[in-house]
Parts: C-alpha cells; structure tokens; sequence
C-alpha cells in the first residue's frame, strides 16, 4: 500500500509540474517580441556597413509578422540571416525573458577584383561577394583572370602590404597580365614591379626595396617601364621607350644648382671689384696729406742746423 501511496504521489507532481510548465510556455509563446526586445551586435573588428542593424530588424520582421515569441522560427531566421552575401556567420538566440539576440559578423574585404568586366570582393577566406550600392569599402584593387584557387594567397599578399610600412607607401594595385605574371602597381612613376609568381613574395619585396634604396632614389622614376624581381637574385629593368633624357629632372635640377653656383661666384667677383675700387679711391687722398707734414718737420729741423753752424764758427 505504501508503494502505492508513493508511485501515486509521483504521478501527481508529475502532472503538476507539466500542466505549469505547458502554462508557462503558452504563456512565453504569447508574448510580443517588441522592438526594444531584439538586440543586433555586429562583431567584426574591422568596421564594414554592408548590412545595418535595420535591415536584420526588417527580416525579423518579415520572418515573424505576428511578432510572437511562439510563432518564430529560430533555426530558419538564422539560415536567411546566414544566406546574406555579406555575412560570414550569424548566432540567432531567444533568452528566458522573451529578448532576441542576433550576433552577427560581416565579410571583411581583402581586395576588390575586376575580372572579366566584373566587379566583387573577395575577404580573407577567398570568398567572394558582390559589391554594394551604398556602401564602398577602401581596399586594394586586383585586375586580370585571376583563379579562386589564387585568392588566398593573393589575399596574404594585400595583408603583407598593408602592414608593411615600406610596400603600403610604394604599391597601390595588382595585375595579372597574359603572360599570367603578377606586377604591382607603383604610386610614383609609370612602371610596374614585376614579380611573377605569388611565391616568396618577402624576398621579392625587400629586392625591390633595395634597388630603391640604393639606386632609384638617385634617378628619375619616368625612366623605366618595369623593374623584375620575379629572377632569383637578380634585379632587371626595362626602359620606358618614351623617356628622353633632356626632360630629366635630376639634369634640371643639375642645371638649377649649376646656375645657383655661377650667380654666387658673379656676385663673390663683383664684391671683391668693389672693395678694390675703394681701395684704389682712399689711397690717393692719403697719399696728397702725407707730403705736407714731411715738408713742415723739414722746414722745422733746418734753425737747428743753423744754429750749430754759428757755434763752429
């Protein structure tokens, strides 16, 4: 009988706890999922604008017009939020409270591609995504047929030009060209720096760096056309066939400094003319006042000699 009693005592709470439970549930599910209780962080580190806190709110929305806790449908708000082109991943949860939580992280362009007359970006995972009509992100542009299977090394390339202070000042754009060669688009000149391959890209970049360091500084940068480190330990250039010597500017600036140097002689010379000629204009007057006075200590010492004269005698 006791045995009874228990099982029977159990059945019981276990009744009351469900019927409270299904209570409290229906009462969740009716609740209104107002405005003020969806919260959308965006957690990328990077700040993009791709998407904005009132287009998630608008597809919540969209996805749950009666606004009721029981009528949405978590797991699909979460695949159309995800299936957002510029969306790299999205967190859709529901707390206690009734509050909607949406944790979402946008692509991060690396680089914008232009292929086959197209335009898109492609993010640090070699992604692609199509641009958008409000918003530009600041990025390097890459042009030529450049394959999927490239982009991520291509995407390490930008990376390493970006945080090297030396590079970030020097390219400014990539190409990919017939011969499928890689060049880097300089910010001073028309040359390109041909580096080929997207292999060993470090040391093809300090090559560069030297020759500039050691040679380029001193010449003209409309000079050349291409300078090549795609070759192991080797350095070479072609020469922009346009070039013409005499529009150098280090010959300019030679001449500039010639002329500096001829003007400061002329006018070293025409000083030292002028202090000549005052030389020449003092010396005379002195001169003329010195032969009076030699005349008057003559005129003086000749009563002396008189003098002496009339003793002798």
């Amino acid at each position: 009988m006791k045995n009874k009693y228990r099982i029977l005592k159990i059945v019981i709470t276990v009744i009351i706890l469900g019927f409270l439970l299904s209570f409290s549930l229906k009462k969740f599910s009716g609740q209104k999922i107002t405005d003020n209780k969806i919260s959308v962080r965006m957690n990328e580190k990077t700040p993009v604008y791709f998407i904005d806190e009132k287009d998630i709110r608008e597809i919540v929305n969209k996805e749950n017009p009666s606004r009721k806790v029981g009528d949405l449908n978590i797991p699909e708000l979460e695949k159309k939020i995800n299936a957002l082109p510029a969306v790299d991943s999205a967190n859709v949860y529901l707390n206690l409270n009734g509050k909607l939580n949406l944790d979402i992280k946008q692509r991060v362009p690396v680089f914008r591609l232009n292929k086959d007359g197209k335009d898109f970006y492609v993010d640090e995972k070699g992604v692609e995504f199509p641009i958008s009509k409000t918003y530009s992100h600041p990025c390097m542009l890459v042009t030529g047929n450049v394959k999927k299977d490239e982009y991520q090394k291509l995407a390490e390339l930008v990376e390493k030009i970006d945080k090297d202070d030396f590079s970030k000042k020097y390219f400014i754009g990539i190409s990919k060209d017939r011969n499928n060669d890689y060049n880097l688009l300089t910010s001073e000149g028309n040359y390109k720096v041909e580096i080929g391959d997207l292999d060993n890209i470090d040391f093809k970049v300090k090559g560069f760096k030297t020759f500039v360091e050691k040679y380029l500084v001193y010449q003209d940068a409309q000079k050349y056309s291409m300078i090549s480190v795609k070759y192991q330990n080797q350095i070479v250039t072609t020469l922009n066939p346009y070039f013409k010597e005499n529009d150098s500017l280090l010959k300019a600036r030679g001449k500039d400094l010639a002329k500096i140097s001829e003007n400061t002689i002329l006018k070293k010379e025409k000083q030292l003319v002028a202090k000549v000629s005052e030389i020449k204009k003092t010396a005379p007057a002195k001169t003329q006042a010195a032969k009076p006075k030699e005349v008057r200590k003559a005129e003086k010492k000749a009563p002396a000699n008189q003098k002496q004269r009339q003793k002798l005698k």
